[in-house]
């Protein structure tokens, strides 16, 4: 007996809700490190560095962060419905601590965005081209842990 049980129907509308919630949040975490990659090539103070400023602003705040904080409300109720047995395997684990890290690595897009909005950054292009590939290769494995359940 799980914490939370769903209706079938509802089960289905939650994990509906979430898949939505996580691609919203993932569409924003792929094109945020993208929008740093040009705004670090942009001259600092042109018009074209402030237009990225109101770009990465109204992208994490108005895509990003209410698409993560649904993303955990919908994941957390329906892994409250799964009940203890599911969360003790090796595959749910790993994905959990995978999703911490993308959690995390929304928090280090915040603050390279607050450092443009500043106009302290100090990384180069080639950086964020680099970093852009992190959430990639984290949501690869998530959906993969998810769907296959390897172990």
């Amino acid at each position: 007996m799980s914490f939370l049980e769903l209706s079938g129907t509802g089960y289905l509308w939650i994990k509906a809700l979430h898949i939505i919630s996580v691609v919203a949040w993932m569409a924003g975490m792929l094109y945020l490190p993208r929008l740093f990659v040009y705004h670090a090539e942009a001259e600092v103070g042109s018009d074209k560095a402030e237009t990225f400023k109101i770009m990465e602003r109204r992208l994490l705040r108005a895509i990003m962060n209410p698409a993560l904080f649904a993303s955990i409300l919908f994941g957390g109720i329906l892994l409250f419905n799964l009940g203890d047995a599911a969360m003790a395997t090796g595959w749910f684990l790993v994905k959990i601590v995978l999703v911490m890290a993308m959690v995390v690595m929304h928090g280090v897009l915040a603050k390279w965005r607050k450092d443009f909005a500043e106009d302290r950054n100090t990384h180069p292009a080639r950086f964020f081209r680099i970093a852009n590939e992190v959430p990639t290769l984290l949501l690869i494995a998530i959906v993969i842990l998810a769907v296959v359940k390897p172990f």
